[in-house]
């Protein structure tokens, strides 16, 4: 089974300061099509910034986004994967605190952030392989010699 190392090597990791406003990283968020960024402070994870944040604490609370520094409105009680942990470690991660993005530490570091749609693309491709493999398996007609 593959660890989340593995799953998100490669992949670009977007974050955004503390002071950063709404409307500015919301914008990014768009122009970069992700979810959730992380947000740093001096370098160290304080905090994840979400649609769903956008949405339950700016939108639907009624504040200015250019106005609103992200802050005041980001996730601070945040649970985290480490590179070493395999996929069910994440979803059950995920699923404990009803989230769709897990930021992924090292030693203190964010190294990284996973969201669900990077797991459910590993199991589609998983379940595409046993598909395939069963398949084969299933219409392969060997051509015995005697």
């Amino acid at each position: 089974m593959k660890t989340i190392g593995e799953i998100i090597q490669g992949h670009p990791l977007f974050h955004v300061k503390s002071s950063d406003t709404v409307r500015d990283v919301a914008k990014m968020m768009s122009d970069k099509n992700v979810g959730a960024v992380a947000v740093l402070d001096s370098g160290r994870l304080v905090g994840i910034f979400s649609e769903r944040d956008l949405m339950k604490r700016v939108v639907a609370a009624g504040l200015n986004p250019e106005k609103t520094s992200v802050v005041k409105v980001m996730t601070k009680d945040l649970v985290v994967g480490r590179p070493g942990d395999d996929l069910n470690d994440a979803l059950q991660k995920m699923h404990s605190i009803g989230c769709r993005h897990l930021p992924v530490v090292d030693a203190g570091t964010l190294v990284g952030m996973i969201s669900l749609r990077d797991l459910l693309e590993i199991d589609d491709d998983t379940q595409r392989k046993r598909a395939i493999f069963l398949n084969e398996l299933v219409t392969y007609s060997p051509d015995y010699e005697s």
